[in-house]
């Protein structure tokens, strides 16, 4: 079956076309034509001049599957991604068994296998994300592992997390950090500063967080290797792998996409799907992390989404879960803040390009004989995430109600397309 994209606009720095408004002939998933004709096809999608880029890529999703399907399963997560304009994600090892067997990979990769997004197994560092031994990651990353992780637990030992360094540069696995000082961060609920104290809460400080990244750069200045740290919230933490990078360090790091488009002025609600882990951060520190992203310093754009069932979220708020659940409304929330201060080429390096880069899997790119792996989305558009915009099993989205910008219309991958409502 063929499929022709009318009137797309190009949008990818690294293809011939890009900026071009041009016709995309797709043939068995694959970029047949590329040209200013009008070639037949079985059926025709006109763009209007909307953005056609490679398709997104997310980093950091929890999943569930399996052990957790009530939260969410491996349908319905690839649901929450395709509608927020994602033919990739890479899924966290917090399943229940734990991603830390050939079975769980093969699992996951058998059941995600006829979807259109394509879903990437991160394992374990750690048997059952315990901190003691380190698991079989030779052997996980020939099952197709593409980075090793404790998801939201830190590697706290340091002669552990050194050991994985050394042991990850056999094979040049990537291992990612969650950077928290579990002694300094214990019982906190939000940010430590005025808000929390007003609030009554007790507080998470940024020093939880730097003395990790700290630690962990120092490790890897003595072991070699590479490092990702997930999720930063500190501008010190950027100042320490601006640093790190000036000394030849291999070091990449992402933020949430709701770390730039909410801060813990909003607390006040005592929203618990507000909750989250880093928690959000005040405006100066929202300011510090769009820098960070104008200048580089922050390579990859997640949605770390986190689905929680109501059982976990509908509670007094120091009992409540961390996590808010975010795959639909992620980039809508992050162009928000974005659009008017760095470029959509900018904005897509950081949610496709980086990250494939990053995980070392194959980047795709707009080009006549190439796989078809491609979002369409107007970056303009203005409008206001509802509940029939959720795809996932969970229902803890904090950006309910809220007004963004920029909407996936329609994602193509392995040789299937979804126009997105």
């Amino acid at each position: 079956m063929s499929f022709l994209i009318k009137s797309a606009l190009i949008t990818d720095k690294h293809s011939p076309y890009n900026g071009q408004l041009k016709n995309i002939l797709l043939s068995n998933g694959i970029i047949q034509a590329i040209s200013d004709d009008l070639p037949e096809a079985t059926q025709v999608f006109d763009a209007n001049g909307l953005h056609l880029s490679i398709g997104w890529f997310d980093m950091r999703v929890t999943i569930g599957d399996p052990g957790f399907e009530h939260k969410e399963d491996i349908i319905s997560a690839s649901r929450a991604a395709a509608f927020g304009g994602f033919t990739e994600i890479a899924c966290l090892p917090n399943t229940q068994p734990a991603i830390q067997s050939k079975d769980v990979i093969a699992y996951i990769k058998s059941k995600s296998q006829p979807l259109l997004v394509e879903i990437h197994p991160i394992a374990t560092v750690t048997n059952e994300r315990a901190g003691k031994d380190i698991s079989e990651m030779m052997d996980l990353h020939h099952s197709g592992a593409v980075a090793f992780t404790d998801a939201e637990h830190p590697i706290w030992h340091p002669d552990l997390f050194l050991k994985t360094l050394q042991y990850l540069q056999a094979f040049d696995g990537l291992a990612i950090s969650h950077a928290e000082e579990k002694y300094l961060s214990h019982g906190g609920q939000m940010n430590e500063g005025i808000q929390s104290t007003l609030l009554g809460l007790k507080g998470i400080p940024t020093i939880a967080e730097e003395l990790m990244v700290a630690r962990d750069l120092q490790i890897l200045e003595y072991t070699g290797g590479k490092i990702h740290f997930a999720h930063l919230s500190s501008p010190t933490s950027f100042e320490l792998i601006r640093e790190a990078r000036r000394k030849g360090l291999k070091v990449t790091c992402d933020v949430a996409s709701y770390q730039i488009a909410l801060d813990d002025s909003l607390m006040d609600s005592f929203d618990t799907y507000l909750k989250v882990n880093p928690p959000l951060r005040t405006q100066a520190v929202v300011e510090a992390i769009i820098r960070a992203i104008e200048d580089n310093t922050i390579d990859a754009i997640v949605s770390d989404h986190i689905p929680q069932d109501e059982e976990c979220k509908k509670l007094e708020f120091d009992l409540a879960d961390f996590g808010m659940a975010g795959l639909e409304s992620s980039f809508g929330a992050l162009n928000k803040v974005l659009s008017n201060k760095v470029s959509i080429e900018s904005i897509l390096d950081k949610i496709a390009y980086n990250p494939r880069q990053i995980l070392k899997l194959k980047v795709p790119v707009i080009k006549e004989g190439e796989v078809a792996n491609l979002t369409l989305f107007d970056k303009d558009i203005e409008w206001t995430f509802k509940s029939e915009n959720i795809k996932s099993k969970s229902r803890n989205y904090a950006f309910l109600g809220r007004e963004l910008k920029g909407k996936a219309i329609a994602v193509f991958n392995k040789g299937q397309h979804l126009i997105l409502n």
